[in-house]
């Protein structure tokens, strides 16, 4: 949470910026983006408003608000998102956006030999733990409170398949429009900031469709911080006897002042480099989370859960498979 607050609150302030008709008539969007990255006191505001929401929603209760409408508005994200992967694959030149996406090239794969091809599945297995949420007791809590109609393991199919199905979208609206309008589709975290701006500049009613956009967009990454939010105020309330108000009221003050390191090391901190020419605070923190805490987090849930020095592989099985749907397989064991 300490770099995603940023990052949300970039896609509340491009849905503003949308909103505003900021990028009507803009021919070098990259320069929006920049201008905001340099800003300290205006990308501050956004990140402090993320957190002010996301413990407001948390210290008011989540169950009963946020997952009706998260409903809603992921459905809306949907249907827009369909629309930008026709139009995005309709722009001269996409084709080979399209050919970069889904043809594999494994020459660049094993370029550096098998270091080369771990790079690249540990690259693959960071992102997968990552836009899960495992290893970080994110999926422990709500799946916590999951009825017991449906077995987990197709519960956990749904929730794979559906996320999945997202990324391959989103991807097909980035990296036509990137060859479309000859951004570089390395640029990594800010590449969705930069290319569908001019995406929807060249689309009918493109300032309506990308203040759609951004708008559930924020949502969906509002309801992610929201998610890990409760973890921590669940936390302070379980182990500590903190009351809901009081677990988000301190952690809010805390988030806030965690996430200025993340939020100054695009203007103000920008000399500190810790991977080299271009990186950031946030790519060290993403290190830390991604490529660690991740991965080792949900090798600890995964012994905790199967080992007879935990809670047992019986009894794993039993919680996996109650209700209906599809069984875990008992091979994996």
């Amino acid at each position: 949470m300490m770099f995603y607050t940023v990052v949300c609150g970039w896609t509340i302030a491009y849905f503003v910026k949308a909103a505003m008709g900021t990028f009507d008539g803009t021919e070098d969007v990259t320069m929006v983006f920049g201008s905001m990255l340099g800003n300290p006191m205006e990308l501050t505001g956004w990140m402090l408003l993320v957190a002010v929401i996301g413990f407001g929603v948390c210290a008011m209760g989540v169950q009963k608000g946020v997952e009706r409408i998260t409903k809603i508005m992921m459905g809306c994200l949907l249907v827009v998102m369909l629309f930008l992967v026709i139009r995005s694959v309709t722009l001269p030149g996409a084709e080979k956006g399209i050919l970069f996406y889904l043809k594999p090239d494994f020459g660049k794969m094993f370029a550096g030999g098998l270091s080369g091809f771990g790079d690249a599945v540990y690259a693959a297995m960071g992102q997968a733990f990552f836009t899960l949420s495992l290893g970080i007791s994110a999926m422990e809590v709500f799946g916590s409170r999951i009825g017991k109609q449906n077995s987990l393991t197709g519960e956990a199919l749904r929730i794979c398949g559906l996320d999945t199905a997202v990324a391959i979208l989103a991807g097909l609206i980035i990296f036509p429009a990137c060859f479309a309008f000859g951004v570089q589709p390395d640029q990594g975290v800010g590449l969705v900031f930069m290319t569908l701006p001019n995406v929807f500049n060249q689309m009918p009613l493109g300032q309506l469709w990308g203040t759609l956009f951004f708008v559930f967009m924020s949502f969906a990454a509002l309801s992610t911080v929201i998610a890990v939010f409760e973890n921590i105020v669940s936390y302070c309330m379980d182990v500590w006897g903190w009351t809901r108000k009081k677990a988000s009221t301190v952690n809010c003050i805390a988030m806030f002042l965690l996430s200025l390191p993340c939020t100054l090391g695009f203007n103000v901190l920008s000399g500190f480099q810790p991977f080299g020419e271009g990186s950031s605070v946030l790519d060290l923190e993403d290190f830390l989370l991604s490529n660690n805490l991740l991965p080792f987090g949900a090798l600890l849930f995964l012994s905790f859960c199967c080992h007879r020095w935990g809670w047992g592989w019986n009894n794993f099985i039993a919680e996996t498979d109650q209700g209906q749907g599809a069984r875990f397989p008992h091979w994996l064991k």
